[in-house]
């Protein structure tokens, strides 16, 4: 099953996404990770069967507008977009399945739109990354400084595709098959090679985060069915940290499958049954 390339207008930016299935299924918003694109689901999607999945380009990632200028990227800034990416497909209702910085962000969505989303889905992810609050001055000073050194950079050249792609697996668990996948969206050509397409500003720190309180006041807002998945060699969040978010959620289910933070990708047939057990359990009558 092959995706179609859609466009999503909002009101202030333009949205590029995948889009499997067809008006008859069950509406599903996916959220990729940080620096990934749409292509994080194209081999997990064919084996969820019955859906309307949608897996968006975040503002500023893949092949969706990024921010204007002076305009940063606040956390809290893509709940409201995640909400008017499905007023553009036309959904009032709708379940959300997100991975690492899509599961932060769908971690927040049901407790401000509790009427419109139906259930959840967390893989490698559990609410947003936090901070205590007498660090706010330092963070907004580290944040500030990151910005200047974006706004000056020069974008990144690779030679040719497999030499960002290279670049891509670094420091990652992705096997070249996967990391291809990502580059192949989020790279563009340009004079003497190809480069990324994803918004500098997006590897700067954030001018502001979330208390440890916060976050969790989000999640004990969350009154839907939610289901949190675990990969066995994932992203090392705190144990106790996660244990601590969870343990707030009103209607949890957890999982964990065989794999590293990227397993939805790598492995997706280890977490397809998890999900469509999960979705096909909560699917309104």
């Amino acid at each position: 099953m092959n995706p179609r390339e859609i466009d999503l207008e909002l009101p202030h930016i333009r949205l590029a996404a995948r889009e499997w299935g067809d008006g008859s299924g069950e509406p599903v918003l996916a959220l990729h990770g940080w620096l990934d694109n749409a292509a994080s689901f194209d081999t997990l999607a064919p084996l969820l069967p019955g859906l309307h999945l949608v897996a968006v380009d975040l503002p500023g990632h893949g092949r969706s507008q990024h921010r204007p200028p002076g305009v940063a990227h606040h956390f809290v800034d893509w709940v409201p977009e995640v909400a008017a990416a499905a007023d553009a497909l036309g959904w009032g209702g709708f379940s959300l399945l997100g991975h690492s910085m899509g599961a932060g962000i769908s971690s927040l969505v049901p407790a401000i739109f509790p009427d419109r989303v139906r259930c959840v889905v967390l893989l490698e992810g559990a609410g947003p990354l936090a901070a205590d609050a007498e660090k706010a001055p330092q963070q907004l000073v580290a944040a500030l400084a990151d910005e200047a050194r974006a706004g000056a950079a020069e974008p990144k050249i690779f030679p040719d595709l497999e030499s960002a792609v290279s670049a891509r697996m670094r420091d990652t668990d992705l096997p070249a098959d996967a990391a291809r996948r990502l580059v192949e969206r989020g790279t563009e050509n340009a004079e003497g090679g190809v480069r990324f397409t994803f918004d500098p500003r997006l590897k700067t720190r954030s001018r502001l985060r979330f208390t440890e309180s916060q976050v969790r006041a989000f999640l004990a807002a969350v009154e839907c069915p939610l289901l949190a998945i675990k990969a066995s060699r994932g992203w090392p969040f705190p144990e106790d940290v996660v244990a601590a978010r969870l343990a707030v959620i009103a209607h949890l289910e957890r999982a964990e499958v065989e794999g590293g933070h990227h397993v939805h990708l790598t492995h997706p047939e280890r977490v397809a049954p998890q999900v469509s057990s999960f979705l096909s359990a909560t699917r309104p009558e």
